[in-house]
């Protein structure tokens, strides 16, 4: 595997844009021996060890940040469970969404014994397309989204979880996601990824106080898609 593009780094912390595919770190629920995993790749790349401070799914691009060091983690890692930290995420859905801007305020589930937790969601509408294109039974053309997401929790899944609850799924989840479109996807345009971008990261330098905004590019298969839908790359992430 070619090396991991670093966005950002300083004497205490680097970020990542981590491609699609790769875990943050070795879980007991994955044992195939050709998973890879960011922590590895990294403590190869850079020839010492780095502590991750948040996850993003393994089907999701984007901005993955760490610590160099363990006083470093000490110092940020706690910031994630608060709202000083902000990510904001791109992504693809299905059909046009109810408002140009909206907040999903809908507990999730935390376990198999349905604990409920608090969840939300921000998100703004960047462009809609319809396109002349069934990918359902029910409809001779297809509608899609292109939306910014700012969760202000982080549960597990929200994102995926809150547009599926919506119905609004994102294109490419396999977990949480319309099947029809994932297949319509495949079929007609060869893409099998799942279209949610992790695309920044702000919070402030726990050492300077300096806010510090991390912006991961989007990837090829992200920006072909946009094209392919009617919409300029350029125009909304530049």
């Amino acid at each position: 595997m070619r090396q991991i593009p670093l966005l950002y780094e300083d004497n205490d912390y680097l970020a990542i844009n981590k491609p699609v595919g790769v875990l943050v770190h070795k879980t007991p629920l994955e044992r195939s021996p050709d998973a890879l995993f960011a922590v590895e790749l990294l403590h190869k790349q850079l020839g010492y060890k780095v502590y991750p401070l948040h996850r993003i799914d393994r089907p999701t691009s984007g901005v993955l940040l760490f610590a160099k060091n363990a006083p470093a983690a000490s110092r940020l890692q706690p910031e994630f469970a608060g709202t000083s930290i902000k990510k904001e995420y791109l992504a693809i859905v299905r059909g046009y969404m109810p408002q140009a801007h909206a907040l999903i305020d809908q507990p999730l589930a935390k376990d198999l014994e349905f604990e409920l937790q608090d969840a939300q969601t921000e998100y703004w509408t960047l462009a809609q397309t319809e396109i002349p294109f069934p990918s359902s039974n029910r409809y001779t053309s297809s509608r899609y989204s292109l939306v910014k997401i700012y969760p202000h929790t982080g549960r597990m899944h929200q994102i995926r979880r809150h547009f599926a609850h919506l119905r609004h799924y994102i294109i490419g989840d396999k977990t949480h996601g319309d099947n029809k479109q994932n297949k319509f996807f495949d079929r007609h345009f060869q893409m099998r990824y799942m279209l949610l971008h992790a695309w920044k990261l702000t919070f402030n330098h726990p050492e300077s106080n300096e806010k510090i905004t991390i912006q991961a590019p989007v990837p090829t298969h992200f920006q072909e898609m946009s094209q392919n839908l009617g919409w300029e790359p350029r125009e909304f992430f530049p």
